[in-house]
């Protein structure tokens, strides 16, 4: 198995039935991931932040706006179809003790859902929410995408068998 790291503001896609790929340490961000069982192709973004994205000359995964559609957009070159495609998201933590008016991945979280949203996806699992940071899997071979609270154990939360690392 090919293991590809997807960082803050990247994204990654594969139709690589050996390739998985993974975002450690999502605390206030949120790891999407875009999983299509049928075609076998998945992707993955590690976003930062709520948005606006389309006038920031920063990786557009760094938002949330441009970020669900530059991973859409990617899914679907590889041959997914937006009618199949899962999504999972992991992260949204509130890493910042009680600050409550920053609420960052709150904000995140509400975002990306609003993205998904618009591009007409639906949310098929999430894990988000929380004090704790965590990883994101996201198995192609199986379409199986996992989270891992930090000390904790992976569980699947797409597809059919929990995969454990």
């Amino acid at each position: 198995m090919t293991e590809i790291s997807v960082r803050m503001g990247e994204l990654a896609t594969s139709a690589d039935p050996g390739t998985v790929l993974v975002s450690i340490g999502l605390g206030s961000c949120i790891g999407l991931a875009l999983v299509d069982a049928a075609a076998g192709v998945a992707g993955l973004a590690h976003i930062m932040l709520p948005g606006p994205g389309e006038a920031a000359s920063r990786p557009p995964a760094t938002f949330a706006d441009t970020g669900v559609a530059a991973l859409l957009s990617g899914v679907l070159e590889l041959g997914a179809r937006p009618a199949r495609l899962a999504a999972a998201i992991v992260g949204g933590a509130q890493m910042f003790g009680n600050a409550v008016q920053l609420q960052v991945g709150a904000r995140n979280e509400e975002a990306v859902r609003d993205a998904l949203r618009a591009a007409r996806l639906r949310v098929a699992a999430a894990d988000t929410g929380g004090s704790t940071g965590r990883t994101i899997r996201v198995y192609v071979q199986d379409a199986c995408v996992t989270s891992r609270a930090a000390g904790g154990s992976e569980n699947a939360l797409l597809g059919a068998q929990a995969v454990t690392a």
